[in-house]
């Protein structure tokens, strides 16, 4: 289910990386407008969710078991999670302003702003799946990843 997560994730930012190119060449039209609603609905509600999975079902886990390489992967992944949110509340910015004030593209700041927040979470998503991920699955049982993925479904509401 966390690789999952991370496919849709991957699946946003790419969406994100066309809106940018959309609005540059053509400017801030509906179909931008809802690309940025896209976008902006995914990285306020199920982000959020998923880094919440990792940080109640993976991270304690790696942190208590770990080997030493590992644990200090799991505090930058957990300082991340921080970054990632403070460059999320300034990145949104230049989508709510295509959204709600009818602006016709992104300032430079918002550039800045997207590419940050692209960009960590593409390392972030790099480091978990390299080691983070392969690290816990080998310290669980089959038993407890079911009711783990369980879990996570019920906190959505599946």
């Amino acid at each position: 289910m966390l690789e999952a997560c991370h496919e849709r994730v991957q699946r946003t930012l790419g969406l994100l990386a066309r809106l940018r190119a959309h609005v540059q060449a053509r400017g801030a039209d509906d179909e931008a407008r809802q690309a940025a609603r896209d976008v902006l609905r995914y990285f306020d509600m199920a982000a959020p969710l998923h880094h919440e999975d990792e940080e109640l079902h993976v991270f304690p886990l790696l942190l208590e078991q770990a080997t030493p390489e590992v644990k200090a992967l799991v505090l930058r992944l957990q300082y991340d999670h921080v970054a990632m949110a403070a460059d999320w509340a300034e990145a949104r910015g230049g989508l709510l302003a295509l959204v709600d004030a009818g602006a016709q593209g992104f300032k430079p700041q918002d550039e800045v702003a997207l590419d940050r927040f692209a960009t960590r979470y593409d390392a972030h998503i790099a480091a978990e799946e390299g080691a983070a991920y392969p690290a816990a699955a080998a310290l669980l049982a089959p038993d407890s990843l079911t009711a783990m993925g369980r879990e996570m479904a019920a906190r959505r509401g599946g």
